[in-house]
């Protein structure tokens, strides 16, 4: 039986591991060709160990054990020039782009919003914020111009709809998010192209599951909480992309300017 997404090709942000890995396999299962970009490099302000290039060709041999296309590179989210050179170069390759996943993100937590460094606000914002809106502005045209309508998913949080402490810059950031997929919902709904953001608790990736993470938690006294309704810790990277790929197939046709939480009940607590 054809998938959900059969035909379809879908630019994945972020895609070396975690969440991004996750859609990227998840999407091709329902048929969709890949485009699939990361850094696969370290940044100053992140505590923890990002993807390296081997993250990102492990992605490529999911994806291509499945049977379907991907086109996968190196390449900084902040960089509007690389970013359209990849899109450009994607649709050339499979002749369409119909899902956008504007996943590419980093985390990090602080005291307070006053001891943040401008260095660890200024990254944050222009990874997780800007870097979504620079991957959404080098997809549209093509988007627009081919006519099929589509897709658009931006990979906010739980804490882009509530106040968490000690992370101002990552929560500004996942706020921020939703204000630009709102106003893309409406911009882009002429062309039949539906926006939606995507809020997940902690969930079970590198971003999370190390040890600078762990401490910063277990040494907070509860001020971060990631505290579930549901009696889970975190949930699985493949719980975010079932919701991606819903939003994205025609089950969805008629869901745009939506923030759909996948987040075991957090924000209810």
């Amino acid at each position: 039986m054809a998938g959900r997404l059969e035909g379809k090709v879908a630019l994945i942000s972020g895609a070396a591991r975690g969440q991004g890995r996750s859609h990227a396999v998840r999407l091709a299962q329902e048929g969709a060709d890949i485009i699939a970009f990361d850094i696969c490099r370290q940044l100053d302000t992140v505590p923890y160990p990002m993807a390296a290039p081997e993250d990102l060709e492990r992605t490529v041999k999911l994806v291509e054990d499945l049977d379907c296309r991907i086109m996968a590179r190196e390449a900084d989210v902040r960089d509007s020039a690389a970013v359209q050179t990849l899109v450009d170069e994607g649709v050339r390759e499979f002749g369409r782009l119909d899902v956008v996943c504007a996943n590419a993100g980093i985390g990090g937590v602080a005291e307070n919003a006053w001891s943040l460094t401008d260095e660890e606000w200024e990254e944050m914002i222009a990874v997780d914020l800007t870097g979504a809106w620079k991957t959404v502005k080098a997809a549209v045209p093509a988007m627009i111009q081919a006519g099929n309508g589509g897709s658009i998913v931006i990979t906010s949080s739980a804490a882009g709809l509530k106040g968490m402490t000690g992370a101002a810059h990552y929560v500004a950031a996942k706020h921020g998010l939703v204000g630009l997929m709102r106003t893309l919902a409406n911009e882009l709904a002429p062309h039949f192209i539906r926006v939606n953001t995507v809020h997940p608790t902690g969930v079970n990736t590198p971003m999370i599951v190390n040890d600078f993470m762990a401490q910063a938690i277990s040494s907070a006294d509860g001020a971060i909480n990631l505290q579930n309704a549901l009696p889970v810790e975190m949930v699985e990277p493949v719980d975010v992309s079932n919701a991606i790929v819903w939003l994205a197939s025609e089950e969805a046709r008629y869901v745009t300017g939506v923030s759909l939480p996948v987040d075991a009940g957090l924000l209810q607590r």
